[in-house]
């Protein structure tokens, strides 16, 4: 059971068809593994154009709305986002990193996902008094897609920063 004493998943939901249920079935490639999680948790970088060292905290069950999170999902996730912005702070030095959730599908609720991105000065230097979405849209607009081998590259050194964090 979880804390609000519904059933807790055992075998988390998987959706054909789905983009992060179909990594995580193996159904599509996950440039750079699965670089952390939790029973309930998937960490992998993004896909797209969030930059180098963006990466997305997945729930492994097919969940579409925060509020349908169990108790142990939502309990996981805040301490969650905070070690992953630990760790993506400890390999980018960024200025701040920006956390959202962003789920959408042609127009639709899709599954959730918590994009935890890192905003250097570079960052704010290209795209002057633009800042939050503003800021990650005019990034998302340029196209600045990493390349899957540095992706792997990043995946190894956060594997390592995750284990070493662990180790303390």
């Amino acid at each position: 059971m979880d804390h609000d004493g519904a059933a807790d998943p055992v075998k988390p939901t998987d959706v054909a068809g789905c983009v992060p249920c179909d990594m995580m079935h193996g159904r599509l490639s996950l440039p750079g593994g699965q670089i952390h999680g939790t029973p309930r948790w998937l960490v992998m970088h993004v896909l797209g154009t969030f930059g180098l060292g963006a990466l997305a905290v997945v729930p492994r069950r097919h969940v579409v709305h925060v509020a349908t999170l169990t108790g142990d999902e939502a309990t996981e996730l805040g301490g969650l986002l905070r070690d992953v912005a630990a760790v993506v702070t400890a390999l980018t030095d960024p200025v701040q990193v920006y956390t959202c959730q962003w789920s959408h599908t042609g127009g639709e609720a899709a599954h959730i996902h918590f994009i935890l991105q890192p905003i250097r000065r570079s960052d704010m230097e290209r795209h002057p008094g633009r800042l939050g979405p503003v800021l990650q849209s005019a990034m998302f607009d340029e196209g600045n897609q990493p390349g899957l081998a540095a992706v792997e590259a990043f995946a190894e050194r956060a594997r390592a920063e995750f284990a070493q964090r662990a180790a303390r």
